[in-house]
């Protein structure tokens, strides 16, 4: 299905774009449910980050497709009930069980505002989407250790200066959880995501039947330390939903 994101476009000069920036990173910081302000501090500090991602995209095969079809992830575009009945340890089953389990919605992402070119727009539209499916590949619940360290692989695969910004949020954890942040989940991001293949050049809507450990083994990453895996959560509420 072809997607658009050039509607809804706010321009912004430089000094707009600063002022953004700096707001949206303090209230992001004092409050990380500000879904809204996570999204906006990702765009405006996203700058040259955006064309190298276009760039890998252009050079693979999937990634091609993916910026000539534009698919966007949502419930009316993905066929929810033919993925649950999808073997377990496909991806389409996993990914499923991933949202049932930590009860969040495919359908809550921010639209992107703040990326002036239609193309560019698209390829952080397309991250904000697909984030969750990062969520789902290694197992990983919604909470803010799991976040965090997912957040790391990101800023080593991707680049987003606000993956990393976004680590300044580990000084409100718990000594015992910001320990484990630094000393376990920062190394294994950092070397899983930088050894990893891009994966904003994932087609993921043509890897449903696929089984998940096989495209672990393709992409080159592996699960982090344990103790981060996916189980019950609250009630779903989209002001605390997995956020970027």
């Amino acid at each position: 299905m072809v997607g658009t994101v050039v509607l809804g476009h706010i321009p912004l000069n430089l000094f707009e774009n600063a002022f953004l920036t700096v707001g949206s990173a303090l209230m992001a910081f004092m409050d990380t449910r500000r879904a809204d302000m996570v999204a906006a501090l990702g765009e405006t500090t996203a700058g040259s980050t955006l064309p190298g991602l276009r760039d890998a995209m252009l050079d693979s095969p999937e990634g091609r497709r993916i910026l000539k079809d534009r698919p966007r992830v949502s419930s009316k575009t993905m066929d929810l009930q033919r993925l649950k009945e999808l073997p377990d340890g496909t991806f389409g089953r996993e990914y499923t069980r991933w949202l049932e389990v930590c009860n969040v919605t495919p359908d809550s992402r921010e639209p992107v505002h703040y990326v002036d070119d239609p193309e560019l727009a698209y390829v952080m539209q397309r991250y904000r989407e697909t984030h969750d499916f990062y969520h789902a590949l290694f197992g990983l619940r919604v909470s803010a250790l799991p976040e965090l360290a997912l957040k790391v692989f990101e800023f080593a695969n991707l680049g987003f200066p606000m993956t990393a910004l976004a680590l300044g949020a580990s000084v409100k954890m718990k000594k015992a959880q910001r320990d484990r942040l630094w000393h376990e989940f920062v190394p294994w991001g950092i070397r899983c995501g930088g050894s990893a293949q891009c994966l904003l050049t994932v087609y993921w809507e043509e890897r449903w039947d696929q089984e998940v450990q096989d495209i672990k083994n393709e992409l080159r990453v592996w699960d982090p330390p344990g103790g981060l895996n996916a189980k019950p959560c609250k009630p779903f509420n989209p002001q605390i939903q997995s956020v970027n």
